[in-house]
């Protein structure tokens, strides 16, 4: 690793932001460099086709781009990254497939967030082994939170910030989309 590759990796994301709002543009692809495999990898979550996967995460680094103005550096980059790529996605979802609109009664049901940080280790494992076997036949809404939170290993209030759901949603969809996926687990030979 040069010098010039371990200086950037001490820069937090937040300040190459500072930087490109400043017009150092080239300071960007720092950023592309971090979370172009993280984005490609989620996107495998949503999509089949991996042309499809690369042209919407470089659709969102330009929008990125575009948007890094209004970004308040006060603020994480990880999750405002990620939500214009998982927007990105849903988009390609639908243009592809039309679903009806259906109330989602998970926002409506308050749910206690618990993060116990040996809890999740354990439970990290296990569920990333069924979330593999169950994916496809999982609905969009219960995918996402667990490709987030297994895969990304988000906390609940990053998954919470980019779906714009409250925490307690996420701690929710999180506990339906395992008892779905073990389901799934058990009727398959």
């Amino acid at each position: 690793m040069n010098v010039d590759s371990a200086a950037e990796l001490a820069i937090q994301d937040e300040e190459i932001v500072k930087m490109v709002q400043a017009g150092d543009g080239n300071s960007f692809g720092i950023l592309v460099d971090r979370y172009e495999s993280k984005l490609l990898r989620y996107g495998h979550k949503f999509l089949s086709r991996q042309e499809d996967i690369e042209d919407i995460v470089q659709d969102a680094f330009v929008s990125a781009y575009q948007n890094i103005k209004g970004f308040n550096t006060d603020e994480r980059f990880s999750p405002w990254m990620y939500r214009i790529a998982h927007n990105a996605f849903v988009n390609e979802l639908r243009r592809n497939k039309y679903k009806p609109f259906l109330v989602d009664f998970d926002t409506f049901i308050s749910h206690p967030v618990y993060e116990d940080p040996e809890e999740f280790k354990r439970e990290q494992k296990d569920m990333r082994i069924l979330i593999d076997k169950g994916l496809e036949h999982l609905e969009q809404k219960y995918r996402e939170v667990l490709v987030l939170h297994y895969f990304e290993e988000m906390s609940y209030k990053d998954i919470a910030e980019i779906l714009r759901i409250p925490a307690g949603t996420v701690s929710i969809r999180l506990k339906r989309a395992k008892e779905a996926l073990k389901k799934n687990f058990k009727e398959t030979p």
